[in-house]
């Protein structure tokens, strides 16, 4: 007797469900993670080339917007900052 208790071979609706989330699995995992590695690494605005001098100059003018320094202390640190740039060209 080949059908025996009901089994007649099929995998029934739980069988196709749960092949069709492994299938996501199998290639959503991989796909995702190869994006999140590509946008993870790309940062609009900025430059291949950004120099330590830049970084610094943002870093000293945020300070000075946020006002944790004062106009003197801003223009003798940037002024340093210039002539280390000159000092390493």
């Amino acid at each position: 007797m080949t059908l025996m208790m009901g089994w007649d071979g099929g995998w029934g609706v739980g069988g196709w469900l749960g092949m069709s989330l492994m299938m996501l699995v199998v290639w959503g995992v991989p796909i995702a993670l190869v994006v999140w590695l590509i946008l993870g690494n790309f940062h609009p605005g900025q430059t291949a080339r950004s120099t330590p001098r830049s970084s610094a100059d943002q870093i000293l003018a945020e300070r000075y917007a946020r006002g944790e320094i004062d106009e003197e202390e801003f223009t003798r640190r940037s002024e340093v900052l210039r002539q280390g740039s000159r000092a390493l060209s």
